[in-house]
């Protein structure tokens, strides 16, 4: 689980900061400090849904903004599916929103 909300971190910021003509962001760039695997291993560990959820929800949010908001259709779908992963109340819960979103920023990158 740990590498799939790296990955909708990696794709949110990707969205949210990489230009044209500019340097991809990859793994190991500074802006993913907060997103590495292992910091969400840690939340994974403890069972802490909620700091996991407002981790990628505040990525979400990036992405939602630099797609145009929630009144474009890119970003009502993207408003949806992150409003599924942030019902989740048990980690299993997390991981079919969790795939979704991930296929869908995969997807409008």
């Amino acid at each position: 689980m740990e590498l799939l909300l790296e990955t909708v971190a990696l794709f949110c910021l990707k969205l949210a900061y990489e230009t044209e003509g500019s340097s991809p962001i990859l793994r190991d760039d500074p802006i993913m400090s907060d997103y590495e695997r292992e910091v969400f291993g840690l939340l994974v560990r403890r069972g802490d849904i909620e700091g996991i959820q407002f981790r990628v929800a505040h990525c979400a949010g990036l992405a939602l903004d630099a797609i145009g908001g929630a009144e474009t259709p890119l970003g009502r779908e993207l408003q949806r599916l992150s409003a599924d992963f942030s019902s989740a109340r048990t980690m299993e819960q997390l991981d079919a929103p969790l795939i979704a979103l991930k296929d869908y920023l995969k997807d409008i990158l």
